[in-house]
């Protein structure tokens, strides 16, 4: 089970740290508004798809606003998207010959509601895709990975979840899943394919 952005892409961090650098805010200052009230705040209430993007910029602005720099939301949502990691979608098909594979990703619904082709074609190597936006329910509620072994009728414990966040590992692990926290993403395969018993490194 993979993560998208920041495993299968690039992690969009990179570009949060260009945005708070060009406009003179804190380090780290976007990741402190989302890790705040993390469950119930704007970044959240988008990816359940309880509010569309205006709402949340002006949502967001205003929890950014609360602590104590001006940013628009919507500027934050514009550098979201990073670069497709090859060696990542590699890694999926040779583990699609073998295994059952699925798309764990918090997202949620752009106003033109259209997958980029790059992108689509990603999702459609996988047996399932599950997406926060249409479950309802997103990471790292419990739930959200229940839904994931229910797709593929397997067991956490004969599972393996890669994703960038801790947080989003912490439950998966607690429910069984092997998991692995993916900084550096060659180093990410290595383990998965030791674990898995593939050559995933090109």
């Amino acid at each position: 089970m993979f993560d998208f952005g920041g495993v299968i892409t690039s992690s969009p961090f990179e570009a949060f740290a260009h945005l708070e650098a060009a406009l003179g805010l804190p380090t780290d200052f976007v990741r402190t508004v989302n890790a705040t009230n993390p469950d119930a705040n704007a970044w959240a209430k988008l990816e359940r798809g309880e509010v569309d993007v205006e709402t949340f910029g002006s949502l967001w602005s205003a929890e950014a606003r609360a602590l104590g720099h001006e940013l628009d939301g919507r500027l934050v949502l514009e550098r979201l998207a990073g670069e497709i990691r090859p060696q990542m979608v590699a890694a999926i098909r040779a583990c699609g010959t073998a295994y059952k594979t699925a798309c764990l990703t918090n997202n949620f619904a752009r106003a033109e509601a259209v997958l980029s082709t790059e992108v689509a074609s990603v999702y459609a190597l996988f047996d399932a895709v599950l997406e926060s936006r249409v479950l309802g329910v997103r990471k790292p509620d419990p739930r959200f990975y229940e839904l994931a072994c229910e797709a593929l009728g397997v067991t956490p414990e004969e599972c393996v979840f890669l994703d960038d966040l801790g947080v989003n590992l912490k439950p998966a692990r607690a429910l069984g899943m092997h998991t692995i926290k993916v900084t550096d993403p060659d180093a990410a395969l290595t383990e998965l394919g030791e674990i898995l018993g593939l050559s995933l490194r090109a």
